[in-house]
């Protein structure tokens, strides 16, 4: 595991030992940032359910000025302060140690709306539905907001205009897939 691209590229990642985390293959990740690059350069990033924090390293090597990463293992948090550590991001990074809902009640406290909110959770829980129906009406969503689900391949978003937003893309890849969100018009 690697960083794809920016200034950090090439810097080696380590990974939460075990099976509890499944890092975004660099191949997964590569497509996701092909999709969103040319957005990222100073925008605002929450990586939730962040593991070893790939993700939102990679969007701060990228350009990304300010990124949230969440997570509530204390294995994976120690992983990816060391991650930030190796790639010299930690001073850049907001590192919270919360689960995905108790993080996005703090940053609503806010009041600013993100540029991308991305989240990887464990698959098969049904987390995403619980985060974008808090994100439903928060002021962490804007009209340019763009929400990140990866998830199963056979995870069912069909709920998501229920919740007032659009499906505007969707990655399919062997057993995942990476679904495209934003506010419906």
């Amino acid at each position: 595991m690697r960083v794809i691209a920016g200034e950090k590229r090439h810097l080696l990642l380590k990974a939460v030992p075990g099976m509890e985390v499944r890092p975004t293959q660099d191949n997964t990740k590569e497509t996701l940032f092909n999709v969103i690059n040319p957005y990222i350069a100073g925008s605002s990033f929450i990586d939730l359910f962040s593991g070893t924090g790939a993700i939102g390293i990679e969007a701060m090597s990228r350009g990304a000025s300010k990124v949230v990463m969440v997570d509530n293992s204390r294995a994976s948090l120690e992983v990816m302060k060391e991650n930030l550590r190796t790639t010299g991001l930690l001073d850049r990074a907001r590192v919270m140690a919360n689960d995905a809902l108790a993080a996005l009640t703090v940053l609503e406290a806010e009041k600013a709306a993100y540029d991308f909110i991305f989240m990887d959770p464990p698959y098969n829980n049904e987390h995403e539905k619980r985060v974008l129906e808090k994100l439903k009406d928060s002021v962490l969503v804007s009209g340019e907001t763009r929400i990140i689900v990866e998830a199963s391949k056979i995870t069912d978003l069909s709920y998501v205009p229920q919740l007032g937003f659009e499906i505007y893309k969707e990655k399919l890849y062997k057993n995942s897939k990476h679904v495209f969100i934003r506010k419906a018009e």
